[in-house]
């Protein structure tokens, strides 16, 4: 079976470079989905609470047989539990529903700064990695003003921060300020929903290596070193999406979809967008 790097978080684990996302998998497929990602080789899974699918993917991890020690498993914590205690009671419905006594990695999934709740709810996080709930803790969707006041803080710090990157949105600020920290940096919507497949520089380079658009975007996030963790429901794309160790972009291929860089975010902007609490 094919090994996937892993990256070294700034506690001393390590986390699997390459994932299975399902955000956006209903409840109903998570099992199916997950249970093939599995099959395929995937180890990295991550979910969240808001994505009402951790039942599926407790039952996958159940019938996979595969040793607990083998699996990571990331969950987020919603703004609706942002609090201390609220954070420790949510940890454990996450939990519950995953069939888990711990996960390895427990985001808080968004700052929501109008709530300016997020200082509160990482004390949870910090209480829960201190309980052995959580291997690691990290966050997601965090700017760097968010990431310094976290810092300001003290105790334990983040050691991921999730947060959207593609090729049409680098993130490059963000990105220098979790270095700053030691921060380790995961890409959510790494395929950019497949909007950049037909973009020049990442079709040229499919041809090139005779592989897909999606393989040629996995390779330049792994090879520029961040985590990332593509979702499909469809059992050839969740296999060929792992099929990414058998080539290497050269650097100018890299550079050129670097330069497809346009300031194009899908998601919502974490300066802004602060779900109901």
């Amino acid at each position: 079976m094919t090994a996937v790097p892993t990256v070294t978080l700034h506690d001393g684990t390590e986390i699997p470079q390459f994932g299975f996302g399902v955000w956006q998998v209903p409840a109903d497929d998570a099992e199916r989905v997950v249970a093939k990602a599995l099959e395929v080789g995937y180890r990295h899974i991550d979910t969240a609470a808001i994505y009402g699918n951790e039942e599926g993917v407790g039952r996958a991890i159940a019938a996979s047989g595969i040793p607990r020690e083998e699996l990571y498993v990331t969950t987020k914590l919603w703004v609706s539990d942002f609090g201390r205690a609220e954070a420790k009671a949510a940890m454990e419905t996450s939990l519950q529903k995953l069939g888990l006594d711990h996960v390895d990695l427990y985001l808080t999934h968004w700052p929501a700064p109008a709530t300016d709740k997020y200082l509160e709810a990482w004390q949870g996080l910090q209480d829960i990695a201190e309980q052995g709930l959580s291997t690691s803790i990290g966050v997601s969707n965090h700017l760097g003003e968010h990431l310094d006041r976290i810092a300001e803080l003290g105790g334990r710090q983040p050691v991921i921060n999730q947060i959207e990157v593609h090729p049409f949105l680098q993130q490059r600020e963000v990105i220098a300020a979790n270095e700053k920290h030691g921060i380790a940096t995961q890409a959510w919507s790494p395929l950019a929903q497949g909007q950049v497949f037909d973009e020049a520089p990442v079709v040229a380079a499919a041809e090139a290596h005779g592989v897909s658009p999606a393989q040629v975007v996995i390779r330049w996030h792994l090879q520029q070193g961040r985590i990332l963790f593509p979702k499909s429901v469809t059992d050839e794309r969740i296999a060929s999406n792992f099929d990414v160790f058998g080539f290497e972009l050269t650097a100018e291929e890299l550079a050129a979809i670097d330069g497809l860089e346009k300031d194009g975010r899908l998601g919502p902007n974490p300066a802004e967008f602060s779900p109901g609490s």
